[in-house]
C-alpha cells in the first residue's frame, strides 16, 4: 500500500512567492489526509497534487498561520458539492476556532464533524492511526504520529516444507494468519515486521514528548524557524533551531528528517547545513516537494523533489534535486 507524505506549504509564520503557509498531505492507499491548513491551502493543493475529497484535517495549534486557510478549503468543498461528512481534530479550542470558519463559510451541504482530542488519543482509519501528542508551543499545541500496525512475520519456506506445506495457496494462508493442515501461522513465520511511521512536530521548542513520539519514525517532519545562532530567540518564540531538530532525529533513530516551516529570513541552504552536520539524512522541505514511504525491507524512504517554473532559474541552494516532478 503506497504511503507518502507531500509538502503543501512550508513557510513559517509569513508566506514568500516560494512558500505557501503550513499544510500537510499524508497519502495512505486512498486515504488523504491534511494536517494544517494555511491560508491558500486549496490552491496550493490544487497546484500540486489536486484538490480532492479529503477524510479528514488535522489541527496542530490555532495560530492564525495553521488553521486559517480552512473558510477557504470549506467553501470550496462546498462549490464542489461535496456531500461526504468532513472530520476535523485538533486540540482544545477547535470548537471556538470552527466557528469564525463557519461564520465565513455559511451553510454547507456537508457535515463538520469537530472532535478535540486528549493527548495520546488516536483516531483510526483503514491500516492507519493517527496520535496525538503534546508539545512545548505557545497555547494549547499537537504533534501528530501516523503509525501502522506491525505486520506478520514472512513465512519460512524451509521450516513449512518440513512440517509437510507445499509451496501454493496454502502458504498464503499462513501468510494471512490462518492455520493450515495442524501447522499454526507461529510454526512458520518470522518475527513481526513494523508498520511504517510519520510524525509531525507542529510548532514547538525540543521537548521529551516528540522525542519520544518520534523514536524509530520513518520520516520525522520538524519544524526549523531558526539557526542556532538564534536559539534563545527560538526558545522565547517556543520554536526549534535546526541543530535542536537534528539532534532530536538522530537521538531517536529516525530514517529521514524533513525541515519545514522555513523562516523568510533565511535562503533554506543555511538550515539544510546546520542540520546536516548533525544528522545526515536531512532536507529543507519545499513546497511540492513528495516523500515516499517504502516499507523498510523494501528500502529507504524517497525524496522526490518538485521543480517549478520559478525555480529553474534560482534554484533553491539547500539540496539538488533526487527527482524533478513538474508541476
Amino acid at each position: 500500500m503506497e504511503m507518502a507524505a507531500s509538502f503543501v506549504g512550508t513557510a513559517g509564520s509569513v508566506p514568500t512567492a516560494r512558500r505557501g503557509l503550513p499544510a500537510l498531505l499524508l497519502r495512505h492507499g486512498s486515504t488523504g489526509i491534511l494536517f494544517d491548513c494555511g491560508e491558500g491551502t486549496q490552491r496550493q493543493l490544487t497546484r500540486s497534487v489536486g484538490l480532492f475529497d479529503l477524510d479528514a484535517v488535522f489541527i496542530t495549534h490555532y495560530h492564525a498561520d495553521h488553521w486559517l486557510g480552512l473558510p477557504g478549503l470549506l467553501k470550496t468543498f462546498e462549490l464542489r458539492e461535496r456531500t461526504r461528512p468532513l472530520p476535523i481534530f485538533g486540540p482544545k479550542g477547535l470548537h471556538r476556532t470552527l466557528a469564525f470558519a463557519e461564520a465565513a463559510v455559511g451553510r454547507t451541504r456537508f457535515e463538520l464533524q469537530p472532535s478535540e482530542l486528549e493527548p495520546t488519543e488516536g483516531v483510526e482509519f483503514a491500516g492507519l492511526t493517527v496520535s496525538a501528542f503534546d508539545v512545548d508551543h505557545r497555547g494549547p499545541a499537537f504533534g501528530y504520529v501516523a503509525h501502522e500496525p506491525p505486520r506478520p512475520g514472512r513465512v519460512d519456506l524451509e521450516r513449512a516444507a518440513a512440517l509437510g506445506i507445499e509451496p501454493g495457496p496454502d502458504m498464503g494462508k499462513l501468510q494471512r494468519g490462518e492455520s493450515v493442515a495442524g501447522v499454526d501461522p507461529g510454526d512458520v513465520l518470522g518475527e513481526q515486521r513494523p508498520g511504517r511511521k510519520v510524525v509531525i512536530s507542529g510548532d514547538t521548542r525540543p521537548c521529551d514528548s516528540l522525542a519520544i513520539a518520534a523514536h524509530g519514525a520513518d520520516l520525522l517532519i520538524h519544524e526549523a524557524t531558526f539557526l542556532d545562532s538564534e536559539a534563545d530567540r527560538a526558545h522565547e518564540k517556543a520554536h526549534s533551531t535546526a541543530r535542536q531538530a537534528a539532534e532530536l532525529a538522530r537521538d531517536s533513530g529516525v530514517r529521514m528528517l524533513a525541515l519545514t516551516h522555513i523562516s523568510s529570513r533565511y535562503a533554506g541552504g543555511e538550515i539544510a547545513d546546520e542540520a546536516r552536520a548533525t544528522f545526515e539524512n536531512s532536507f529543507v522541505a519545499r513546497d511540492f516537494d513528495r516523500v515516499e514511504l517504502p516499507f523498510a525491507e523494501k528500502g529507504e524512504p524517497v525524496l522526490e523533489r518538485s521543480r517549478r517554473a520559478d525555480d529553474r532559474k534560482t534554484p533553491d541552494a539547500d539540496q539538488p534535486a533526487i527527482v524533478s516532478t513538474e508541476v
